[in-house]
């Protein structure tokens, strides 16, 4: 869900935009910001819920310390959406507490 947005990027005239779609949403933003910071100007309020409790999260940081701004990123989980930037056609969606990982990328525990 995107509410009002707290924050703005200021208008540039002739600076390329790129459209990405946020949880079925469209969201157009100046070409080159990260993800992070173009939900943020579209509104969004959480990007992920946290793996104990579900209770929803928003980046923090921005530099890609606190791991609070993790999305789903064209089907890849977990990404620091603080610092990707932004691509046209780019696919994001909320990630919902802990991530699945294929056995192979786990390891036979040894």
């Amino acid at each position: 869900m995107l509410t009002e947005p707290l924050f703005s990027i200021p208008a540039s005239e002739g600076r390329e935009t790129v459209t990405i779609i946020f949880d079925d949403q469209a969201v157009t933003a100046p070409a080159g910001i990260s993800v992070a910071a173009a939900l943020l100007v579209a509104g969004a309020s959480d990007f992920r819920t946290s793996i104990v409790g579900h209770e929803p999260r928003a980046p923090y940081c921005m530099m890609g310390v606190c791991f609070e701004c993790l999305v789903e990123i064209d089907g890849v989980p977990a990404r620091q959406s603080c610092l990707v930037p932004v691509k046209d056609g780019m696919i994001v969606r909320r990630q919902q507490g802990a991530v699945s990982l294929p056995d192979s990328e786990i390891g036979d525990g040894r």
